[in-house]
């Protein structure tokens, strides 16, 4: 990616407002998105992945039915001849499979005017309206990758990729956020920074890459073992853990020391006032999350409601390093601070 040096002088007042409205628009939906990770985490904790075994209706209906009374009295031998032989209906997993559903369509509509706001900044940097209208055409695949997840009856390998997506789009949508804060960057030079810092950055970078692939396979044989002793074992899934599990679990001391260490560069080097020092001590924080919830599924027993939020919170450590890293770019090569008012949001 190229850098751009910015002449305050050609930017008018309104380009300073389409920055903010679409700095704005962005992070409500990077929230939202997030959100839906979630919530997609939780239908998958709670077993409702297949609450509607169909796409994209719900047992053939726009609407869920409300109870199995509804159904033709044949559903299940007509849904086992689609494959799904253990079909069952169930109002809570149906409905929460649903409401995943409509949640995603919501977010769809959210990245479109994300899109659409971002159409206003072309002139202050292109890259933005690029890069969320990629997003949005990122969506209508992940809708169809959705549909496919459903059609596999829930492949392990599906779910993961669909997941992988989710955080592509967040990527996305974080640079295009990346780009339209250069000037609140550009107001903070790194011309100071510990030396060790870019190299650290990218040895943390490459240890949450490392960290998280070896998760989603942990979490693809949770599936499988899930599969093959039960729910009513779930006490008992952590001894048929294989090899890899712990050493996903004893590295996650390795990646929160290393990430402390790039802290402690940065405080020392900038303060703890500095746009850079703030977001690297969230990520800290976002790393004890996952290091307590990650302890806790592998101490007591997988807790169904502690899953989602490990998910989440590799998830968030993923953005923000990503944030981290275009954030420090862009204050490193600044030339010039921008507008006070470009600089304010």
């Amino acid at each position: 990616m190229t850098t751009m040096t910015l002449n305050p002088a050609s930017h008018s007042s309104s380009d300073d407002r389409s920055l903010v409205l679409f700095r704005r628009m962005a992070w409500i939906t990077i929230v939202a998105v997030y959100v839906l990770i979630l919530v997609g985490a939780s239908v998958r904790a709670s077993g409702s992945g297949m609450g509607c075994p169909d796409w994209p209706t719900c047992f053939g209906q726009w609407v869920p039915p409300t109870s199995e009374a509804q159904l033709p009295a044949n559903y299940q031998e007509i849904y086992a001849a689609r494959g799904y032989a253990e079909t069952r209906f169930n109002v809570v997993k149906t409905w929460t499979e649903y409401l995943n559903r409509l949640l995603g369509v919501s977010i769809g509509f959210m990245i479109l005017a994300t899109a659409l706001f971002s159409w206003r900044t072309r002139a202050h940097d292109p890259a933005i309206a690029k890069a969320s209208i990629s997003a949005f055409l990122m969506v209508g695949f992940q809708g169809w990758l959705g549909s496919r997840v459903v059609g596999s009856n829930l492949m392990p390998g599906l779910i993961t990729l669909h997941m992988l997506v989710a955080l592509a789009i967040v990527a996305v949508l974080l640079y295009a956020v990346a780009q339209a804060r250069r000037g609140i960057m550009a107001s903070q030079p790194v011309t100071t920074i510990d030396r060790r810092f870019p190299k650290w950055l990218y040895i943390v970078l490459g240890m949450t890459i490392l960290q998280v692939a070896m998760g989603t396979q942990v979490r693809e044989m949770t599936d499988l073992i899930s599969k093959l002793q039960g729910e009513q074992m779930r006490s008992s899934w952590i001894d048929a853990m294989p090899w890899f599990f712990y050493v996903h679990r004893s590295f996650s001391a390795i990646v929160l020391f290393s990430n402390l260490w790039l802290a402690k560069l940065l405080i020392t080097s900038l303060g703890l006032g500095h746009a850079l020092t703030k977001m690297t001590l969230a990520m800290i924080a976002v790393i004890l999350l996952s290091v307590i919830s990650g302890a806790t599924l592998g101490h007591l027993g997988m807790p169904a409601l502690v899953q989602p939020t490990h998910l989440l919170a590799a998830a968030l450590l993923f953005g923000l390093q990503f944030l981290i890293w275009m954030s420090y770019r862009h204050a490193r090569d600044a030339k010039m601070p921008l507008r006070s008012m470009e600089v304010s949001a």
